[in-house]
């Protein structure tokens, strides 16, 4: 789940971590009375959306004065932002977050990370901070300062002067780094984050460590316990299609291309997917319908899937391992009728009760093809989205 950058940045006060005073805002006049609360002459006009690279892409403004406020806060509001992380579709602005402006003598990147081969925790940071750490990363790795976190001792009082020496601050500042690392470690703990990140961490004009910015992914397997975190939740970021999968707990990625996949196991689905990219198509979605399928959640599934109209053929891939095959093939047939499939579906069956299940599509009278093997089905819903004979 992630936060939007107002939310996380309420999570780094109560963690201590200083930050910017701000205020939200949902209209423009809001907007206005947000700068006025706030004092100064200068303010930063921010669009809250699940996405970075939004100074690129027109999300974050300059205003010198109340009325620049307004307008770009009119700009913004009800607009969709487009960066390279949301794709052609992008994302509603529905708040922006203002903040006033500040000098910035030098810009630094801080992360919390999980890094898996190590299966450790890892702080990461690096002193080509702001709006091109991701291609300063890429060209030159050695860039970053890292330090993996023991988890039964925790970050210890070395690892904060390793990587504040190794991004080249002084004594003093190395002692503000390391609330800010401190307090990172302790959220990044505290509310099961799978990513806390700072880009920009700055350094004022008056030499005060400061996160500019604030991005907080949280690991949606621990959200049970995180009751808190769960309420922050903003649905108009995320798919609406995906949204109405966890409602009947599918797991649904929307994807680009033309042929739907509905499959259990994840794995499996990866590899349904892959398949179908080899024979020349493109796979429209990922949809795990999970090792307990029933009828109904077949049913639901085809209906998310059928909702996207770009898709113009259905592979149905089942190994019957905990569910048996002709169990699978009675709900196919009963959702197939029930929501009035009008494009070629392909099925293939492997496992317990496959053959009674292939027997029982074959007397259906519906429009299902058969597939003999993964291969031999992949081709043949390549063959039918592309307008061939299956």
């Amino acid at each position: 789940m992630n936060l939007h950058e107002f939310q996380a940045k309420q999570l780094f006060r109560d963690f201590g971590i200083p930050v910017l005073s701000g205020a939200t805002a949902t209209t423009a006049q809001e907007a206005v009375e947000a700068a006025k609360s706030l004092g100064g002459t200068g303010w930063v006009v921010k669009a809250q959306v699940h996405a970075g690279g939004r100074g690129k892409a027109g999300g974050v403004k300059l205003a010198n004065n109340l009325d620049q406020v307004r307008d770009s806060a009119q700009a913004m509001l009800g607009s969709t932002l487009k960066t390279k992380q949301t794709g052609e579709a992008g994302l509603p602005i529905n708040r922006v977050l203002i903040e006033p402006q500040c000098e910035i003598k030098q810009e630094f990147y801080v992360a919390a990370v999980v890094d898996r081969g190590a299966q450790r925790v890892t702080l990461m940071a690096t002193r080509a901070g702001g709006t091109e750490v991701e291609e300063a990363a890429a060209a030159n790795p050695s860039l970053f300062v890292r330090e993996r976190i023991d988890p039964v001792v925790g970050l210890m009082p070395y690892q904060i002067r390793n990587i504040g020496f190794g991004l080249g601050m002084p004594l003093a500042q190395v002692n503000q780094l390391a609330a800010v690392l401190n307090g990172i470690y302790a959220l990044f703990i505290g509310k099961d984050a799978s990513l806390v990140e700072i880009n920009p961490l700055i350094l004022t004009g008056d030499d005060k460590l400061i996160a500019l910015d604030a991005k907080i992914n949280i690991d949606d397997n621990a959200l049970y316990r995180h009751s808190d975190i769960t309420a922050l939740h903003d649905p108009t970021q995320e798919d609406a299609k995906e949204l109405e999968a966890q409602k009947h707990n599918l797991n649904y990625i929307s994807l680009n291309g033309s042929i739907g996949c509905m499959v259990n196991g994840a794995g499996l689905a990866m590899a349904t997917m892959d398949l179908i990219k080899l024979h020349g198509g493109e796979p429209a979605n990922f949809l795990d319908v999970g090792g307990g399928t029933t009828k109904e959640r077949v049913a639901e599934a085809f209906k998310l899937i059928l909702s996207d109209t770009k898709v113009k053929a259905v592979l149905v891939n089942i190994f019957g391992g905990i569910v048996r095959c002709d169990l699978i093939a009675e709900g196919i047939i009963s959702a197939v009728r029930d929501v009035k499939v009008n494009i070629p579906v392909v099925v293939r069956l492997e496992g317990t009760n496959a053959e009674a299940g292939r027997k029982l599509l074959s007397e259906s009278g519906l429009a299902l093809t058969a597939g003999a093997t993964l291969t031999d089905a992949a081709q043949k819903v390549v063959r039918a989205a592309l307008g061939g004979q299956v």
